[in-house]
């Protein structure tokens, strides 16, 4: 099951693909899947799809994938590395990526994204498999000269558009199955599974919810693999999870309108 949202309302809507959807009538976070009320069929790609969630935080994981860290010359951490990434660089499918006049090098870092469904504060592992709403693409979006410049992240991760979500949320996904790939002008830069990462999606929502509680809505961005690279104006960005679609994003660069 999929769901979306879409048209200037942002309408919520589901169904088994992004082809056959209904308009849901339901509160996705507070209504069990197997109540969800439908109405009828609509068209979202003719409706305009936004971002399937937003979020109140983005919650981001660094260096998840050992080979990223060593692309970065980084050490493999010992724990998740934790940061925030602001709520308002959220963009949908097809929306562009604006890359900022404050940067000269901005990279794709696509990722595997969870959407927290239940709350969570210093949860159990069986309350966190059980919080898991469900799965989208993401892209973190990240200046690099400038990431490497200050002493945190929240600069470098958080210019508006630098963190496309969608084009769906995939409800109830095999956690030990989901793979990324990243593909920018059709040439594909990244892949990785979540075989690969240096702790699950199960782990990282365990640990997140010690340090913060974890609300309905939230994103947690679960790292990138290697092979992270430049976007440059006129690229076409791609994040593919399969089973959630494939996200799409134009790159451009700033201008003063």
């Amino acid at each position: 099951m999929l769901f979306c949202r879409y048209g200037p309302e942002g309408f919520h809507a589901a169904g088994e693909s992004l082809a056959a959807m209904r308009v849901l009538h339901s509160d996705p976070y507070t209504t069990p899947v197997s109540g969800w009320r439908f109405g009828h069929e609509t068209d979202v790609a003719r409706e305009a799809l936004r971002a399937p969630i937003e979020p109140g935080k983005i919650v981001g994981i660094g260096r998840n994938y050992a080979e990223h860290a060593r692309e970065l010359d980084h050490p493999v951490p010992a724990e998740p590395v934790l940061f925030l990434k602001s709520p308002g660089a959220v963009i949908g499918h097809l929306a562009p990526v604006v890359l900022p006049p404050e940067s000269e090098r901005v990279e794709h870092e696509g990722e595997i994204a969870v959407v927290v469904g239940r709350r969570l504060s210093r949860a159990s592992a069986a309350d966190a498999a059980r919080a898991v709403l469900g799965v989208t693409a993401a892209c973190d979006v990240t200046a690099r000269d400038l990431q490497r410049r200050d002493p945190t992240f929240a600069r470098a991760k958080s210019f508006d558009t630098f963190c496309p979500l969608g084009p769906a949320v995939l409800v109830a996904p095999d956690l030990d199955d989901l793979a990324v790939v990243t593909r920018v002008n059709g040439e594909e830069r990244q892949r990785g599974h979540v075989s690969q990462m240096l702790w699950g999606i199960v782990e990282l929502l365990v640990y997140a919810s010690r340090m913060m509680t974890l609300e309905p809505g939230d994103v947690v961005l679960t790292g990138t693999p290697a092979g992270v690279g430049p976007l440059a104006d006129g690229d076409r960005l791609e994040v593919e999870v399969p089973g959630v679609g494939v996200l799409v994003n134009p790159v451009e660069a700033w201008r003063r309108g």
